[in-house]
């Protein structure tokens, strides 16, 4: 067996979708695209079984996509350590598991998967090395990013294949949509609370145009049904026309964001997704403690927006409620 085929990725749910939806993305390629081994550890299921069809959240062990999925107990078994081993997110890795790692003749590759940023320190953060206080171990940052000196965005060797191949007729017709009318403005709108939302779905329904909302179950479906005062999912109001959806798989989100003209995302998942689409979009952050997320989407749009009118920025960073949560 050659080495560093056997993986391990570790993932603790926080909040909603990101980080899982980030390993479970990466466990598949690397399976797919470079026939590897991967374990995938996940403390939660049930987020995963929503994003993959055919997960099953009660089972402590599955194969699904060639990953073999684990549950992540408090009490971690032994395991037969891993040639390389991901932490995903800073998320500490079992201590029983990490002296096992010590105790290997050949020390696993340990890297220490952290969120994607586009401020300028993550180039030279890149790929430096941590050793561990105690134990003969070395751990090294690897960070997401959008310059050659980080470790760049997951992008799948077919991506540009299904895209190509997208019907969106036949996508409109699955989602029970109807054809898309003459000079309508569809959207997907997939984000966390916010205050700011009425007054963006009243813009939207004194539009000169005819606007089709498309809004898969999220946190901010209930502030939705609210500025329309119906429980219903298909919603109107003016010319604006909301379609409530379920939560979609990752590979159908794909579809989503391809069918939209513009499309609102959140997180880190979907908003990589969205910029691989090269469809217009809106990226509400993670709101994060002291306002730490305002520097990081400030650090985006700099780069995103070069050469742009800086009044772009006004609808991203919007009132200073859009990116907050309540």
């Amino acid at each position: 067996m050659n080495r560093l085929t056997r993986w391990d990725i570790f993932c603790a749910v926080i909040d909603n979708y990101g980080d899982i939806g980030v390993c479970w993305r990466l466990a598949r390629q690397l399976v797919k695209e470079h026939d590897l081994q991967v374990r995938l550890w996940v403390d939660d299921l049930v987020p995963l079984a929503k994003l993959k069809p055919g997960v099953n959240a009660l089972l402590d062990a599955q194969l699904v996509d060639g990953v073999n999925v684990r549950r992540w107990p408090d009490m971690f078994p032994e395991a037969e350590v891993a040639d390389v081993v991901i932490e995903a997110f800073a998320c500490k890795l079992p201590e029983n598991y990490v002296h096992a790692m010590a105790a290997c003749e050949n020390k696993p590759v340990w890297i220490n998967l952290e969120y994607l940023s586009a401020e300028a320190w993550v180039d030279g953060a890149h790929g430096l090395p941590s050793p561990h206080p105690r134990l003969p171990l070395t751990k090294y940052f690897f960070f997401p990013g959008f310059t050659d000196k980080t470790g760049g965005l997951i992008r799948e060797a077919v991506y540009d294949e299904r895209r190509n191949a997208f019907d969106a007729t036949e996508f409109r017709a699955k989602l029970g949509l109807p054809p898309k009318r003459e000079g309508e403005l569809t959207i997907s709108l997939f984000g966390y609370e916010n205050p700011a939302l009425p007054g963006l779905l009243d813009a939207w329904a004194h539009d000169a145009r005819p606007i089709t909302c498309i809004v898969p179950e999220s946190r901010l479906l209930p502030d939705v049904r609210a500025f329309f005062g119906d429980q219903t999912n298909n919603l109107r109001r003016g010319q604006l026309t909301v379609h409530v959806i379920p939560f979609l798989p990752q590979d159908d989100y794909d579809k989503l964001i391809w069918l939209c003209d513009l499309n609102f995302v959140r997180g880190e998942d979907s908003f990589v997704r969205a910029q691989w689409a090269e469809k217009p979009f809106v990226w509400q952050i993670y709101p994060q403690a002291k306002e730490a997320h305002r520097v990081k989407l400030d650090a985006f749009l700099e780069r995103y927006l070069e050469g742009l009118p800086t009044e772009i920025c006004r609808l991203w960073r919007g009132p200073d409620s859009w990116h907050h949560r309540r």
